[in-house]
């Protein structure tokens, strides 16, 4: 893993002859990134919309005060693409064409990365093709640095933010070809907030048209049935018919079955 890494800094250096731009959701691949970058002349862009939620946006900006980074937020409405909103099966493809067009227009002369990781590109992730049709640097894949590696070497580098979970985009949470409205992503979002604020450490909140699917570590399933009835008072104010917990517990691409 070190010589990974120590390979991975020099070929960032050797980037930064014409400056950096990074895609920084703030999620622990980008944070990792962002770090071996905070030396050099880098940009880290963090695109804002519907799509995150108010908290994603203020810890993207915690991490860049705290190391010193200079960070843009760009502005988007990913709704206003019939082929996003539609949210056909390649949906991811059609919003980071959007998003990564728009940054390749912020950057100029810098080179873009991103913090797409070795197991990414072994799963179902159509925006991998957009970002390749654009030219974008993806240099934690390249270089063959995994998921489990990223997080030891946060752990090791004591990374700010390198215990927080992933969080995939908000979108994810609706199954393919269900049109995205504002107000059910809204409501995704405040499920979402309602489970943890009951202690959950991660959670997803898909909802299949009048029913709500809870997602959450099976580790926190008793502690779950303890806070029931009083996290069903409060989701049942969102206006969702069924409310269920799936007995397969929290993984990531299941509405990619």
């Amino acid at each position: 893993m070190k010589e990974k890494f120590d390979k991975l800094k020099q070929y960032l250096r050797e980037l930064d002859k014409q400056g950096l731009c990074l895609a920084f959701s703030g999620g622990i691949d980008s944070c990792a990134l962002l770090y071996l970058c905070k030396n050099l002349n880098v940009i880290a862009v963090t695109f804002k919309s519907i799509f995150q939620t108010e908290q994603e946006i203020n810890e993207a900006k915690e991490f860049c005060n705290f190391y010193g980074i200079k960070q843009k937020i760009i502005k988007y409405s990913p709704l206003e693409n019939d082929l996003t909103q539609n949210n056909s099966k390649d949906r991811c493809y059609h919003c980071k064409k959007l998003i990564f067009s728009k940054l390749k227009e912020y950057a100029g002369k810098r080179i873009i990365l991103d913090g797409t990781n070795a197991d990414d590109i072994k799963t179902y992730r159509p925006g991998l093709k957009a970002l390749k049709e654009l030219g974008i640097y993806s240099p934690l894949a390249d270089f063959g640095i995994t998921k489990k590696e990223i997080i030891d070497f946060a752990k090791e580098e004591s990374i700010k933010n390198y215990e927080k979970p992933s969080s995939p985009c908000i979108a994810t949470r609706f199954p393919y070809n269900t049109p995205l409205r504002e107000e059910m992503i809204e409501t995704a979002k405040k499920g979402e907030e309602i489970i943890k604020n009951f202690g959950s450490s991660n959670c997803r909140f898909r909802i299949h048209d009048n029913i709500a699917r809870i997602e959450i570590n099976q580790e926190e399933i008793e502690k779950f049935i303890r806070y029931r009835k009083d996290i069903l008072n409060k989701l049942k104010t969102l206006d969702i018919k069924y409310i269920t917990l799936d007995l397969e517990c929290l993984r990531s691409g299941s509405m990619d079955i």
